[in-house]
């Protein structure tokens, strides 16, 4: 397993993991392989051209993007125990991390990667226990004939996700704690972040050293570093196609959540200034 480090924003930072190709197992779980038919039955459903299974289809990539990408990133790491059935030495060895050293601080690390492991665990955990105790309670749909129970499919999903969320945040935080991450720094990426932060700042050059970008990128407001377009770049650098999926999911979403923060601040703005003129 090796673990990727990337600032959406100057604030924000996806992390996602990537097995190895020894991480893969020969024989599937049970999981993997519920989990890789429904896989297989959505593909299906999505080359329908109308119907339900259309609608559904549409709902349901909706209700997806709309996942936390904090959520997909953790979901990217398997549980502890599983790994260490793939790799015996995993707990005894330590793990690439790779990440941009122009854009955060090696020393931060550990503390930002604990706040990132910790800080979502007791929501997922409450959701997962909700989303999978109330799934029973659908039960009167499933006697709807033709269309498939619909409410117990995403409720289901919905706690697996969660469970699978809880499980890679945990094993994140195990690696932290006990100090089983070996961060590099990959050139790459260092170049990639020299141009979209001297973008994103205003005074900062491209050639700037190291030292003084991280430091303008933790002295500035909270700004989008990537554009869509560097996914694919970043897919590429790291050798990981199904990065680029999950890295433009964070820039939307933190690019909307920022976009909302300064139309609620302009709009306080608005009510406060008519209230002195009034």
């Amino acid at each position: 397993m090796r673990l990727f480090l990337i600032p959406i924003s100057t604030r924000r930072a996806l992390i996602y993991a990537r097995p190895l190709r020894k991480d893969i197992a020969k024989e599937l779980s049970m999981l993997d392989r519920v989990t890789t038919k429904a896989a297989q039955q959505w593909a299906k459903w999505e080359e329908a051209e109308s119907g339900w299974k259309k609608q559904l289809v549409t709902w349901g990539n909706k209700v997806q993007q709309r996942i936390p990408f904090e959520e997909w990133g953790l979901k990217s790491i398997p549980s502890l125990k599983s790994q260490q059935k793939v790799d015996k030495e995993h707990g005894s060895k330590k793990i690439d991390l790779l990440f941009p050293g122009n854009a955060v601080h090696v020393e931060k690390i550990p503390s930002l990667l604990h706040k990132i492991a910790t800080e979502r665990q007791e929501f997922h955990k409450s959701k997962m226990r909700w989303s999978l105790g109330t799934a029973p309670l659908t039960a009167p749909f499933a006697l709807i004939p033709v269309i498939p129970n619909i409410p117990f499919f995403y409720l289901v999903y919905r706690g697996w996700s969660h469970w699978r969320a809880l499980n890679g945040s945990r094993h994140l935080e195990y690696l932290v704690d006990k100090k089983l991450l070996n961060p590099i720094s990959l050139s790459g990426l260092e170049q990639l972040y020299s141009k979209r932060t001297s973008s994103a700042l205003d005074n900062t050059p491209i050639n700037t050293p190291a030292a003084e970008m991280i430091e303008d990128i933790e002295q500035s407001e909270e700004r989008v570093l990537l554009k869509m377009s560097d996914a694919k770049e970043l897919a590429n650098i790291l050798d990981a196609p199904e990065l680029a999926l999950e890295a433009e999911r964070a820039i939307v979403q933190v690019g909307e959540q920022l976009e909302a923060q300064k139309a609620q601040k302009k709009a306080q703005q608005s009510n406060s200034d008519e209230k002195k003129g009034s």
